[in-house]
C-alpha cells in the first residue's frame, strides 16, 4: 500500500507560478511512475503530467505543455509540478498518483493506469 500526501496549493493571480509536492510513503519509491492529475467540480478528473521511474522521460497534456513542468527526487520519496503562467482556467483540485511499473520508461497517462491516488491539493488561479 502506498500513500501520497500532497502540498503547495493555495490561491494566486492569473500569470503566477505554484508548485505542487507529493511525498509518497513506498518503499521502493524508484519503481513507481507518477503522474499528476486534477479535476474542476462537474467535470472528469484530466490528465496533466507524467514522470518515469527513473525521471528521464516526462509527457504532459497539451494544456499545461510549455507552463508545467514535472519532476523527482527518488532519495526524497517526492514529486514535484512547477506551475508557471497560471491561468483561471487551471483552476482546480490536484492529485498525485503512483503506479508500479515494470518498465523504467513507461509515461503511464491514463487514469485507469494508476493504483494509488493522493487527497488532492486545491490550486485556484484569480483572473
Amino acid at each position: 500500500q502506498v500513500q501520497l500526501v500532497e502540498s503547495g496549493g493555495g490561491l494566486v493571480q492569473a500569470g503566477g507560478s505554484l508548485r505542487l509536492s507529493c511525498v509518497a510513503s513506498a518503499r521502493t519509491f524508484s519503481m513507481y511512475a507518477m503522474g499528476w492529475f486534477r479535476q474542476d467540480p462537474g467535470k472528469e478528473r484530466e490528465f496533466v503530467a507524467t514522470i518515469s521511474r527513473s525521471g528521464t522521460r516526462t509527457y504532459y497534456s497539451d494544456s499545461v505543455k510549455g507552463r508545467f513542468t514535472i519532476s523527482r527526487d527518488n532519495a526524497k520519496n517526492t514529486v514535484y509540478l512547477q506551475m508557471n503562467s497560471l491561468k483561471p482556467e487551471d483552476t482546480a483540485v490536484y492529485y498525485c498518483a503512483a503506479t508500479y511499473y515494470s518498465i523504467s520508461n513507461a509515461t503511464p497517462s491514463r487514469l485507469n493506469e494508476y493504483d494509488y491516488w493522493g487527497q488532492g491539493t486545491q490550486v485556484t488561479v484569480s483572473s
